[in-house]
């Protein structure tokens, strides 16, 4: 199996394409300080995952930019610091300032010329479409949590994607889902029987990061340690 073998790649974006994990721990500045944090980087995105899950499955159908900001009040609660709820709403709108991987722009300009390239994102709308611009491509189609109401790993998610892509002749065979998270995107991707390719963005580093940990056996078909090494596939 190579990855010219397949028509369309579908990318999660934010951890794969966009560097969430350095645009949070910026826009959680703010409150670190003030909350006189003393964690590590890794501790901090390891708080945020556990916040950020624990709210994504009590409010599926909640936009990501107020989310967020729920995200950002619950951080405060846990360490100690008073409610401020301008502070909230900035983090909430901080998905507009992460900024691309460097390698993302060139490497999906490449696979653009060879494949359909397709967004299935944890954002709303308004929050891809700000980050858009740093990716500098048009993708062929995108599809947020906000258009379906629940947020990855829900299974809904990976089912709404193949109910689209079959509606334009795609099967599953002609898809590979490109994600960093093995949480978010690789063990969905597992059951619903997609061929997956993990970018490896942490390249090694301890800990899961800004996600959740991964179920037992999640797996992947390709590893890759960056977009530019799967684009010179």
């Amino acid at each position: 199996m190579k990855v010219s073998d397949f028509k369309v790649l579908t990318f999660d974006c934010y951890g794969t394409l966009i560097d969430w994990e350095n645009g949070i721990l910026a826009a959680l500045r703010p409150l670190v300080r003030r909350a006189g944090v003393t964690l590590d980087g890794e501790a901090i995105l390891a708080e945020f995952a556990a916040q950020e899950s624990a709210q994504q499955a009590a409010t599926p159908g909640m936009p990501y930019a107020a989310l967020l900001s729920v995200v950002h009040a619950r951080l405060a609660r846990v360490w100690g610091a008073a409610d401020d709820v301008a502070e909230d709403a900035r983090f909430g709108a901080s998905v507009a300032d992460w900024p691309a991987f460097p390698d993302s722009m060139e490497a999906l300009r490449a696979l653009a010329s060879r494949h359909r390239l397709v967004i299935l994102s944890n954002v709303d709308r308004a929050g891809f479409a700000a980050s858009n611009p740093r990716l500098g491509v048009t993708f062929d189609a995108i599809y947020t949590a906000q258009d379906i109401g629940s947020y990855k790993p829900d299974p809904r998610n990976f089912t709404y994607l193949m109910e689209h892509l079959a509606a334009d002749g795609y099967q599953k065979s002609d898809v590979l889902h490109v994600a960093q998270s093995l949480f978010h995107d690789h063990a969905p991707a597992n059951a619903l029987g997609l061929a997956s390719a993990w970018i490896d963005r942490r390249q090694g580093a301890e800990g899961w990061g800004a996600t959740a940990p991964p179920p037992q056996g999640v797996h992947y078909d390709f590893h890759f340690q960056s977009m530019a090494e799967l684009a010179a596939q």
